[in-house]
């Protein structure tokens, strides 16, 4: 089974029922075996028993059957096993967003503040300019998402530091599908906007603690609400 991985012993039956998940759901159908338990020991790089505990686990997921004198076997998936698996996906997708909302907590503040002392008054006025154009987005109806992103981005540059402009990069495209979600609703869209017109005032102000302060109540509210939406 190509493109299993050898794992750390700190988490290794949860890796392994995870990594023999994904292959089960991709790669195999109903009534394909399992390699055995020697093999797949070799290929993950971990004792029998982690091996075991997995498979056991997969099996009170309904993904494999023990046959005897045959091996395990994949299992048409029941109702119960799908709703399992979706369930997982939603649940770690919920667990990688908050940490990623979390990153931003963290590191956009600083840049605002950094921003309210670096800025030059040509990247004010573009930052001026970012939001006019939101603005017209958000009375149009529109989600204004493009415009979010490139003000976010606008601070960070004007923040003076290559590599933080990077990692808002990042976390922006990584946070996109959240974002467009949450700003679905009425109000939201409008809410985002108040947030980056104070953040600007502070900027347009050299005001560092403004700038500071008015970044973390942007991100609480946006955060507040990304995650009333998963």
């Amino acid at each position: 089974m190509h493109g299993l991985q050898a794992i750390p012993r700190s988490r290794v039956y949860s890796e392994v029922a995870r990594q023999l998940q994904t292959r089960i759901v991709n790669k195999l159908k109903p009534g394909d075996m399992l390699p055995p338990e020697r093999e797949l020991v070799r290929r993950f790089g971990v004792s029998r028993g982690s091996i075991r505990d997995a498979i056991r686990s997969l099996e009170v997921l309904g993904l494999l059957e023990p046959r005897q004198g045959i091996g395990t076997v994949v299992r048409e998936p029941s109702a119960e096993a799908v709703l399992t698996q979706v369930a997982s996906a939603l649940l770690q997708e919920q667990k990688v967003i908050r940490e990623l909302l979390d990153v931003r907590n963290i590191i956009e503040p600083a840049l605002a503040r950094r921003a309210a002392l670096h800025a030059t008054s040509e990247q004010i006025a573009e930052m001026h300019a970012i939001l006019d154009h939101q603005t017209e987005t958000v009375r149009a109806g529109g989600t204004g998402i493009k415009e979010d992103s490139a003000f976010h981005y606008a601070i960070a540059l004007a923040a003076d530091n290559g590599t933080m402009m990077k990692l808002v990069r990042v976390l922006m495209d990584l946070l996109h599908e959240a974002r467009e979600r949450f700003t679905q609703k009425a109000g939201r869209a409008e809410k985002s906007l108040a947030g980056h017109w104070r953040i600007l005032t502070s900027l347009e102000r050299r005001d560092e603690d403004g700038a500071e302060q008015a970044m973390r109540r942007h991100l609480s509210e946006i955060e507040r609400l990304v995650l009333e939406k998963l």
